[in-house]
């Protein structure tokens, strides 16, 4: 059965391609040529939550690195690198860190449990409840409790990227990208746009890590 699930993605494909050509002719040509994205899109590994038919673009409108919980872990090269990528080769405009309700990588970094090689990763959630323990503890409820924790993780990550020495340099030399904070609800489709101030969050930033690079 799992080779006929195999199969059948597939033929998947070949319809897919099928319909596309018949629609539109050159749609491969064009997508081959070039990718110019305006969009950087740092999200969940969730496979509920795809991210360029969220956002209602084509492929090739928004470059996508994902990881568990939506993270940006300064030593993470991966997504350290697609950072990097994106704002200097792809000038791309946004950066968007986008998290979602119902996440199992924040609802696993809420219980007292050994994950094994997820503790390090969880441990980054983790970081973000005691940084707003007293806001999290207060809440009586505890779904309201994880909802809210899964807002501030996205604020939090919003700030790690604010952090590196290329969204600074290139911000404040071409007035981009802009990094903005979103949350995904599963049940009703609709992004919730945290609304990170991100002026006011970069100028609090540089007070402790600004980096040299971005007086270049």
């Amino acid at each position: 059965m799992d080779d006929d699930r195999y199969q059948k993605v597939l033929e998947n494909n070949r319809r897919w391609v099928a319909t596309r050509n018949a629609q539109d002719p050159g749609y491969f040509v064009r997508l081959s040529a070039d990718q110019t994205p305006d969009f950087l899109y740092i999200g969940c590994s969730d496979s509920r939550v795809p991210a360029n038919e969220i956002m209602g673009l084509e492929p090739g409108e928004v470059f996508v690195h994902r990881n568990i919980a939506n993270l940006v872990v300064n030593t993470d090269i991966n997504c350290q690198s697609v950072i990097q990528y994106a704002v200097e080769h792809l000038r791309v405009r946004h950066i968007v860190v986008c998290g979602h309700y119902g996440c199992g990588g924040v609802a696993a970094a809420m219980q007292a449990a050994d994950m094994g090689i997820l503790n390090g990763w969880l441990r980054e959630v983790r970081d973000v409840y005691r940084l707003h323990k007293d806001e999290l503890n207060a809440i009586a409820d505890t779904d309201a409790r994880y909802r809210r924790l899964i807002e501030l993780n996205v604020s939090e990550q919003c700030a790690n990227v604010i952090k590196t020495a290329v969204v600074q340099k290139h911000y404040l030399r071409h007035h981009r990208p802009v990094v903005h904070g979103w949350v995904y609800d599963l049940r009703n489709g609709i992004i919730k746009d945290l609304e990170i101030p991100f002026e006011q969050t970069l100028a609090s930033i540089q007070e402790i890590y600004r980096l040299d690079a971005a007086d270049e």
